[in-house]
């Protein structure tokens, strides 16, 4: 989308799965990337592959948990590029299992990593985003299942960054700053890894998508990324979106 272009945005968790396909669609609309995670290695690969399709890229190493990485990844992004107006929060550590098998260290863990990373991260960007700002945060519809069974801390923290995201929406609002959520279901490699060792259970569960399959990481999601924060979505904003083949019913 033309209006994207020479657009700069930050994207955590860039380094593989969903947010590297949201780092490659918004490259592809001519957004710059700063593509940030904790393994510089996999960031090198999509800063490569953005590169080889005419895009501009820098890999910055980020551990979403620690206060200062949070301030230079913004600090880089904008050094980079001179700007910041598209904030992606996708990096996240995920604490599963049942509400006795989760210990306080993996919840701990969840929630430092996704919603008080998120809110640092929109605090440290909420200068730059002003004016034309887009934020895009990342949740999940595990608090929209049937059976919570072996979900509870996991969507307790992702709840959290939807309530965040709705307050960032209300509250910056007339400083020009949209913020949204996008519920995904994606081939990231946990879930492809799941889905192969579990291949009856994989087949179960995408029968319960009206679509029948699984969204890709760059066509389904990071596509709807770039409409997200494209000119025709301009009055969308503290919305949470269920990008997941229909599956779940948000209300």
């Amino acid at each position: 989308m033309d209006e994207l272009q020479g657009k700069t945005a930050l994207i955590t968790g860039a380094g593989q799965g969903i947010g590297q396909g949201i780092a490659l669609a918004l490259a592809q609309a001519g957004v710059r990337v700063a593509a940030a995670g904790r393994t510089v290695v996999k960031l090198e690969h999509t800063v490569a592959e953005i590169e080889a399709r005419g895009g501009e890229a820098v890999a910055v190493r980020c551990d979403v948990k620690e206060p200062a990485h949070l301030a230079h990844a913004v600090e880089a992004c904008v050094q980079a590029f001179g700007g910041l107006n598209i904030l992606v929060n996708n990096a996240q550590e995920v604490p599963l299992g049942t509400l006795q098998q989760v210990s306080d260290e993996s919840f701990t863990a969840g929630f430092e990593s996704g919603p008080l990373a998120t809110l640092r991260l929109m605090k440290l960007a909420y200068p730059h985003l002003k004016g034309d700002g887009c934020i895009v945060n990342l949740a999940s519809t595990a608090a929209k299942r049937w059976d919570m069974s072996g979900y509870g801390a996991y969507a307790a923290v992702k709840e959290a960054i939807r309530s965040l995201t709705r307050a960032a929406a209300c509250e910056w609002g007339p400083d020009g700053i949209r913020a949204n959520v996008i519920l995904p279901h994606a081939k990231s490699p946990g879930l492809v890894w799941w889905m192969e060792s579990n291949p009856q259970e994989a087949e179960a569960f995408q029968r319960t998508i009206p679509q029948r399959r699984v969204g890709e990481c760059e066509e389904d999601i990071g596509r709807f990324v770039v409409q997200l924060c494209s000119a025709g979505s301009r009055y969308v904003t503290g919305q949470s979106i269920a990008v997941d083949g229909g599956q779940a019913l948000l209300g």
